[in-house]
């Protein structure tokens, strides 16, 4: 399976799948650590990926995404975007409404 299967395959995995330097409890940059922190504030079910593990996924997802920095929060298999986006929408409440569309919320 080449990198662009594998990140199909994990987006197909879970509904909301977020890319991250490190994993939800030890992340490896603030980015990463913000992102990670609104999805909990929402109270979300999410899958994780990190990039560190797999360096092939991590270049072709810039290509996959068109997004070339981490994280990355896909809900749907649909890229919402990076941390700064990811932090505007959980501040406006679109995040929460999101995830609970997704039936990612507890």
């Amino acid at each position: 399976m080449n990198a662009i299967e594998r990140i199909k395959s994990q987006l197909a995995s879970a509904p909301v799948v977020l890319y991250m330097k490190g994993t939800p409890d030890f992340p490896q940059c603030g980015f990463s650590a913000q992102a990670v922190g609104a999805l909990r504030a929402c109270n979300a079910k999410f899958a994780h990926f990190n990039i560190f593990e797999d360096p092939e996924v991590r270049e072709a997802l810039k290509t996959y995404s068109n997004w070339p920095t981490f994280p990355q929060l896909y809900v749907n298999g649909e890229l919402v975007g990076g941390c700064d986006i990811t932090l505007e929408m959980y501040k406006s409440g679109e995040l929460k409404q999101l995830l609970a569309e997704a039936g990612a919320t507890a």
